[in-house]
């Protein structure tokens, strides 16, 4: 019998079933979605932890604040009921993960996409992979989105100049569920880190962080 063989399979399994009973505690946990390209999809890394200790802190989700990336390459992404995609550049999806990310949204994931510069128009190619026959449809005012737990009579609010264009709140459906958020000219992933990385005024980060808790409150009750 070889003992050194039946101790690593042992260690694996503990491994295996250390991260299986992390993954069920029930605590909702967003995300980062990792893609090739040369995008910066791993920039502020600290977003996702601070907005979801802002909604611990404002509603009663069961939230775990912390920054977890999920690679497109594996199931893994299949565990997050939530993820999310940022970035300055070019994104490449491989047909592999054109086909994972396609069957996790119509499994009832949901994708959010924030614009942090230059991110536009390689997004819209790389979603049209994934739903060929759909073009991005700009969400009305009226959406709830914009209107639970926290009210945005204008759509999303303006918390990164860009170019000084007025910000846009995009969708993509699956079957009529809104399944996909991209929001551009906008960035409100800018206000979610620590106060002192983007040097925005005090108001400019609270309406970024209460736009980022909507967008989660819809996706976990829609």
């Amino acid at each position: 019998m070889n003992y050194k063989i039946i101790i690593v399979c042992l260690i694996l399994f503990l491994i295996s079933l250390d991260t299986l009973c992390q993954s069920n505690t029930g605590a909702f946990k967003i995300g980062r979605l990792k893609y090739s390209g040369g995008g910066d999809w791993y920039n502020d890394p600290s977003s996702e932890s601070q907005l979801l200790t802002f909604i611990k802190k404002n509603t009663n989700i069961n939230v775990e604040p912390v920054y977890e990336f999920v690679d497109l390459a594996s199931d893994n992404v299949f565990y997050y009921p939530f993820i999310f995609l940022t970035g300055h550049g070019n994104i490449n999806f491989t047909d592999s993960e054109v086909r994972r990310l396609r069957s996790y949204l119509q499994s009832g994931g949901f994708l959010y996409v924030d614009d942090d510069y230059g991110l536009d128009k390689f997004i819209r190619r790389e979603m049209k992979k994934i739903f060929p026959e759909q073009d991005f449809v700009e969400l009305p005012y009226s959406h709830e989105i914009f209107r639970n737990p926290f009210e945005f009579p204008n759509g999303a609010p303006k918390i990164h100049e860009h170019d000084n264009k007025p910000p846009q709140t995009f969708g993509l459906f699956n079957d009529g569920r809104l399944c996909v958020v991209y929001t551009y000219e906008s960035n409100p992933s800018d206000g979610w880190p620590e106060a002192d990385i983007h040097k925005l005024t005090p108001e400019k980060r609270l309406s970024a962080l209460k736009f980022g808790t909507n967008i989660i409150v819809w996706a976990l009750t829609n």
